[in-house]
């Protein structure tokens, strides 16, 4: 299939598919007589193997690392682990956001109780309620 077919299915411009190809997450299409791309079933599953793992936020360096070890099939121990790893990431965001979330109604309460003595966003008077008030990133 051509480069707009298989982007078609996939769900991806052609643009992401020739980058997938130029840093090695997708192995170089032979092409056809006419200069085409020509992609095969492989092509297809590796590339919805890729939009998967990047929904679940894997990195595209963690699949290029997976993918150099030219293995047919990806070993289970190593998958497992990736999946365990990613897990516990997941886990530390949800917690940073639990905290987040629960200074955040802090300051809600504090505002609305605060709000006409004007110390709302005054900030020496929140970390004294509220505790430090983190900076985004």
């Amino acid at each position: 299939m051509r480069i707009g077919e298989l982007a078609k299915r996939v769900g991806v411009s052609t643009s992401a598919i020739r980058f997938y190809e130029a840093s090695g997450l997708l192995a170089a299409s032979a092409r056809g007589d006419n200069g085409y791309r020509d992609y095969g079933a492989d092509a297809l599953k590796r590339l919805q193997f890729i939009q998967l793992a990047q929904r679940l936020g894997f990195s595209l360096d963690s699949l290029r690392a997976l993918f150099a070890q030219n293995h047919e099939h990806f070993p289970q121990e190593q998958i497992l682990a990736g999946l365990k790893k990613r897990r516990a990431e997941i886990a530390q965001l949800r917690a940073e956001l639990d905290a987040q979330d629960a200074q955040l109604e802090r300051l809600a309460r504090e505002c609305s109780g605060t709000w006409s003595r004007a110390e709302c966003l005054d900030q020496d008077a929140l970390r004294t309620r509220v505790g430090r008030v983190r900076k985004p990133v």
